[in-house]
């Protein structure tokens, strides 16, 4: 049992587990901005250009009501999340990106030397001059 705890214990205390509460925590607060850009700001313009607030739109079958309008809210509302959330990881890579260092570049092993009599460009391994026919 001990042995449970420990292993608990240390699930809860890697970084991963406290990114995604926090991460949970932001965003049930955005999702409040979210819901309010969509239902007082995006719904009121709908309305006006379709005539009608779409939130307060349904239709009855059989005694159940359904609440469609609620239900395009909510799918605007997951569009813009969806959309907000895109430009932000978009932006963060970028910076990321920007902040990188250039790798610095090992230079090539040369793969030719300068023949020491003729002056002639030659492979690394040559022995002899091809040019010169000097020994080296």
């Amino acid at each position: 049992m001990k042995k449970f705890f420990d292993e608990f214990k240390e699930f809860i205390n890697q970084g991963s587990v406290m990114d995604m509460a926090v991460g949970v925590i932001i965003g049930g607060a955005f999702k409040g901005i979210v819901d309010s850009l969509v239902n007082d700001i995006l719904s009121p313009i709908l309305g006006a250009v379709g005539g009608a607030n779409l939130a307060d739109k349904s239709i009855s079958i059989g005694g159940a009501t359904l609440g469609w309008g609620n239900f395009i809210t909510s799918v605007i509302n997951f569009l813009i999340m969806a959309f907000v959330i895109f430009s932000i990881v978009k932006a963060l890579n970028k910076a990321k990106d920007l902040m990188k260092k250039p790798a610095e570049e090992t230079p090539a092993a040369p793969t030719t030397k300068i023949c020491p009599y003729c002056r002639s460009e030659i492979a690394i391994e040559a022995t002899k001059c091809p040019h010169c026919t000097s020994d080296l």
